[in-house]
This record gives C-alpha cells, structure tokens and sequence, in this order.
C-alpha cells in the first residue's frame, strides 16, 4: 500500500467534469484506490464518493493505493491532479 499526498489546483476543485476525469483514470487500474479528505475516505473509482467530499481549489487530498499496479495508479492520479485535470 502506498499514498502521496496532492493539492487539487483547478479553478473548480473535483467537481462534474475534473472528478469524472479523475474517476476514470482511477478506474484504468486493477489497485483498489481511494481519496482521503481530512477524516474521510471515498473509493476513488466512485464518482458520487468522490463528489461527496466537497474537494475545492487548494484543498490537500491524500490518494492512497493498494495493488499490483499501486505505484502506477497514485503516480497517474498525481500526475492528472498536477495537470490541473485537464483544465489548463
């Protein structure tokens, strides 16, 4: 299992449009995933769990990944939330 620690830098946080783009990058992976929020820890291949954490611009998010592709899913989640989710 391992986690990296991002902040989400979209003008829109992860809503409608950046969380589907991010559910479906996560759901390219055979890892199990998830996103943390503070207390809170959704399934990151579900977008109403990833909606329900009310992710707004400069919040820190934690991904976490467990699996056989575990490096690859949270470095390709990093990876998409430093592209701004395909906003810029």
């Amino acid at each position: 299992m391992i986690s990296r620690s991002v902040t989400i830098r979209n003008s829109v946080g992860l809503h409608a449009r950046p969380a589907t783009f991010f559910v479906q990058k996560a759901n390219s992976f055979k890892s199990s995933i998830w996103v943390e929020k503070e207390d809170c820890r959704v399934n990151a291949k579900s977008l109403l769990g990833v909606l329900s954490l009310g992710i707004t611009k400069g919040t820190a998010i934690t991904l976490i990944a467990d699996g056989i592709d575990e490096g690859d899913a949270v470095g390709g989640l990093a990876e998409l939330v430093d592209s701004e989710l395909g906003e810029k």
